[in-house]
């Protein structure tokens, strides 16, 4: 099984009446930007740990397991919305960095999230990356009508537990899950994180740490106007990085492009691009050397 080079610690903290899981590496000190670390959907906080094991020094490293992920509460809710993880952030960043700017590094929604944030909340980031965090394909008003319907229908189906989680017998089973569905993940790393992915239960079986209430549709139409007034006020240089597979295609099938998502980054301000070699979507795990390594660059400049 993997070991890792730099264990965390976990430290739990109280946020918007939930109480907050955080994975932390590295000390607090003098000279040191905090640097903050947000997961994709479906994933948790040890994730990044082959990325900062794979850092050339030692860096201040704090990285929360969104509600409803990992070992943070789920809220008293039937569903989630953006906007709570953007405050649920701006809470943490209180708590650990108080006045002071840090370096924000997201994962997928954790990348989409660490943008709306940074164009809200401009002087708390010193410097941004994003890891193929796309956003949503557009919407239109005409869309509304449908997709409040769908919304309630979801809700119903979670209460009749069609939308639960599958289980699995053993670590070993969520294991294969998560080499299935990324083929160049290793099977240390999987057997590593599947255990930090997944707890067994009472009953014996192995269950993903996630509330199913993440897959119901979010009511509110995606309106790129306002997120693309939120990238025009990101006020630090950004990153974006962006895998050799194009994912974004791969899983909406035609209905939002990368060329679309390109045209969207127009909007930032002060914004590099670079693309991993031999990566999926979770690059942080495909490669996390070269990834830790332009990472430091950047953030180092």
């Amino acid at each position: 099984m993997y070991q890792p080079v730099r264990p965390s610690r976990s430290e739990f903290v109280p946020i918007r009446r939930l109480r907050y899981h955080v994975r932390v590496w590295g000390e607090p000190g003098a000279g040191k930007v905090p640097l903050v670390l947000v997961h994709g959907w479906m994933d948790v906080a040890a994730s990044w740990q082959f990325m900062v094991d794979a850092f050339s020094r030692d860096h201040y490293v704090i990285a929360p397991d969104w509600r409803g992920y990992g070992q943070t509460e789920s809220p008293v809710a039937d569903n989630y919305w953006f906007p709570d993880y953007l405050a649920d952030l701006d809470f943490l960043l209180d708590h650990y960095a108080g006045d002071q700017p840090v370096d924000l590094v997201g994962h997928s929604m954790g990348g989409n999230v660490a943008m709306l944030y940074t164009g809200a909340r401009p002087q708390r980031v010193r410097r941004l990356v994003n890891l193929e965090g796309f956003g949503m394909p557009a919407t239109r008003p005409s869309q509304a009508p449908g997709r409040y319907g769908k919304w309630m229908d979801e809700l119903k189906a979670l209460y009749r537990h069609e939308l639960d989680l599958k289980t699995y017998d053993d670590a070993d089973g969520v294991a294969r899950r998560l080499m299935k569905t990324n083929r160049r993940l290793s099977q240390d790393k999987a057997d590593w994180l599947a255990r930090s992915w997944a707890r067994q239960a009472d009953d014996g079986r192995w269950h993903i740490l996630g509330d199913p209430a993440h897959k119901i549709t979010n009511a509110s139409l995606f309106r790129v106007d306002e997120v693309l007034e939120l990238y025009r006020r990101i006020a630090c240089p950004t990153l974006w990085v962006e895998a050799s597979d194009d994912s974004l295609t791969q899983w909406w099938q035609g209905k939002f492009t990368l060329a679309e998502f390109h045209e969207r980054l127009q909007a930032v301000p002060q914004l590099e691009k670079a693309q991993l070699p031999d990566s999926g979507h979770m690059l942080h795990h495909d490669q996390p050397q070269l990834l830790a390594e332009l990472i430091e660059r950047f953030i180092d400049r």
